[in-house]
């Protein structure tokens, strides 16, 4: 009787990447708190510094300041490593993806490759965060905050577009 039900259930539900409401929900918490963290600092923070309050200042240079050492220092120790492995995963995937069209690798491949660029835009927004004077901070962040949202804005609509582009020409009667 389980068996019959797990059977119906695989019928009814499509688990293909792009059909699955599971990916589309990992895209958008995926971005929404990409876009919430700028180098480690939450965005309400970085909001009550811009408005003036000296508190939150403090505390989000401080915190900024923590956590650029501590990307900057991993890329220093491990970033050739981190670099080379994050384009040959990504080279796999998108050979897998749109020369063998392998769905799950095209999806995966969707939701890493914007990624990737923001994880070098958090480390190029790091290292001025080392440098700037706290004042400046806020406005640094929310411009980094912008740019983020902008790569989410423009992925989210190519993943979408693509999403629908196959799930419009999968064959799904098997034939």
């Amino acid at each position: 009787m389980d068996f019959f039900f797990i059977e119906t259930a695989f019928e009814v539900i499509d688990m293909r990447s792009f059909s699955n409401l599971w990916f589309w929900i990992a895209l958008a918490v995926m971005w929404s708190t990409a876009s919430y963290w700028v180098v480690g600092v939450p965005l309400d923070l970085v909001r009550r510094a811009a408005k003036g309050d000296r508190a939150a200042l403090a505390d989000a240079h401080q915190l900024g300041t923590i956590h650029a050492r501590r990307l900057i220092h991993v890329a220093a120790v491990s970033g050739l490593l981190m670099t080379g492995f994050t384009f040959f995963v990504l080279t796999a995937l998108a050979l897998l993806g749109f020369l063998y069209r392998v769905e799950f690798a095209q999806a995966v491949f969707l939701l890493l490759l914007p990624m990737s660029l923001v994880g070098w835009l958090n480390l190029r927004t790091a290292r001025r965060v080392a440098t700037v004077p706290p004042p400046l901070l806020p406005g640094l962040m929310l411009g980094h905050r912008r740019v983020v949202q902008g790569i989410g804005v423009v992925s989210i609509f190519v993943t979408s577009m693509w999403g629908m582009w196959t799930n419009v020409n999968a064959n799904v009667l098997g034939g």
